[in-house]
């Protein structure tokens, strides 16, 4: 499974080009949080959670360097910053259609 965190203006880019990659299955999911930057300072307001979007998806295992190198790409603003974003990457045990019931296996992830 890889969960990205990203930039709210960057989330239709990354869809738009996981999807025309063939990787059209994806959960988005609006999120607040902070980085090691610990929020954001404006004069003298500080922001300690900033909006960002999380992208959900479980891919097979030979394309996963793949999705996380589009993602990056799109994702990363011009010269990379604070605030770019984390991808997390965890292993799937089992996936169930629920509409079914049945088991899927990796090549149909």
């Amino acid at each position: 499974m890889i969960r990205a965190i990203i930039r709210p203006e960057k989330v239709d880019a990354v869809l738009a080009a996981l999807m025309a990659d063939g990787f059209p299955a994806v959960t988005r999911i609006s999120v607040t949080g902070r980085g090691k930057q610990r929020g954001i300072k404006i004069g003298n307001v500080t922001y300690d959670e900033i909006p960002k979007v999380m992208i959900m998806m479980v891919v097979a295992n030979k394309d996963k360097d793949f999705v996380v190198t589009k993602i990056i790409e799109v994702a990363r603003s011009t010269q990379g910053a604070f605030g770019d974003g984390k991808i997390f990457i965890s292993p799937v045990d089992e996936v169930y259609t629920v509409s079914s019931g049945y088991k899927e296996t990796e090549d149909a992830q």
